[in-house]
């Protein structure tokens, strides 16, 4: 699937990925209620196990996961501010996007809860998104002839090297840490939360120029002054929950 040269020519295998990933969260979600439902139920404790600064680093250590889970849509959220034709299309994808998000993400997480209480674990299900996407881009227009067709020798050969080898790379450093739920947090805190919530509302304050007496003004400098704040506590949470996971499990564990 890395080979794939563009996100146009992935189409088809986004189809079967969304179909799968419907299927997968109704098993799961069906699973979860027949568990919590039947006779041999685990026992459930919905009771918050941390207390004083560990909850509270937590919480934004959830956060920032969060971040990380609903960014996924930040490619079609970039493509749906572009000029029409192309904006109204992808403001519909976009508009999928994030309902097969909540839809699914939703269903699993308040299944799960209810059926296993404070007890389930984080899926520990790797994955390899499609924003990989870009940096294949940046990799190619270095590497690759641009005179030449995309499936020629001279452009195919780069192309099978460097994917190969990021690929590679990615699911070895993935292996190594067991722990990628605190992965997802920093990612979340050092990406998604300043791409998805502060550069959009500073870019368009110095772009539009809105009245500093107006709603559009307080609004976009209130939502990123939060985020700010959330992406920097959320920093501290994730890498000290790192630390702590570090000290506790040793590199390629099978968890």
């Amino acid at each position: 699937m890395a080979q794939m040269p563009s996100f146009h020519s992935l189409r088809h295998i986004n189809l079967v990925s969304l179909l799968l990933c419907l299927a997968y969260c109704a098993c799961t979600t069906a699973g979860s209620i027949y568990i919590g439902k039947s006779s041999s139920a685990p026992p459930k404790n919905y009771n918050i196990s941390e207390v004083g600064i560990n909850r509270l680093f937590n919480i934004f250590n959830a956060i920032s996961i969060i971040a990380t889970t609903y960014g996924n849509g930040i490619i079609p959220e970039i493509q749906a501010t572009m000029a029409a034709p192309i904006q109204g299309k992808m403001f519909k994808g976009l508009l999928v996007c994030y309902s097969v998000v909540i839809t699914t993400y939703f269903t699993v997480g308040i299944s799960g809860y209810w059926a296993f209480g404070n007890q389930i674990t984080f899926s520990k299900a790797l994955t390899r998104t499609l924003l990989s996407q870009p940096t294949n881009v940046v990799l190619e227009r270095r590497f690759a002839d641009p005179k030449k067709d995309e499936f020629s020798t001279r452009n195919l050969v780069p192309r099978l090297i460097f994917r190969s080898l990021s690929i590679v790379m990615a699911t070895t450093i993935a292996a190594m840490l067991p722990f990628f739920g605190d992965i997802m947090a920093l990612l979340g805190a050092l990406g998604f939360i300043p791409l998805d919530m502060i550069m959009p509302m500073v870019f368009y304050i110095v772009t539009f120029k809105p009245c500093k007496k107006s709603i559009m003004f307080w609004g976009n400098t209130i939502i990123a002054v939060v985020a700010t704040v959330l992406a920097v506590v959320g920093s501290v949470a994730s890498v000290r929950q790192i630390i702590i996971d570090a000290k506790n499990y040793r590199l390629f564990a099978n968890v």
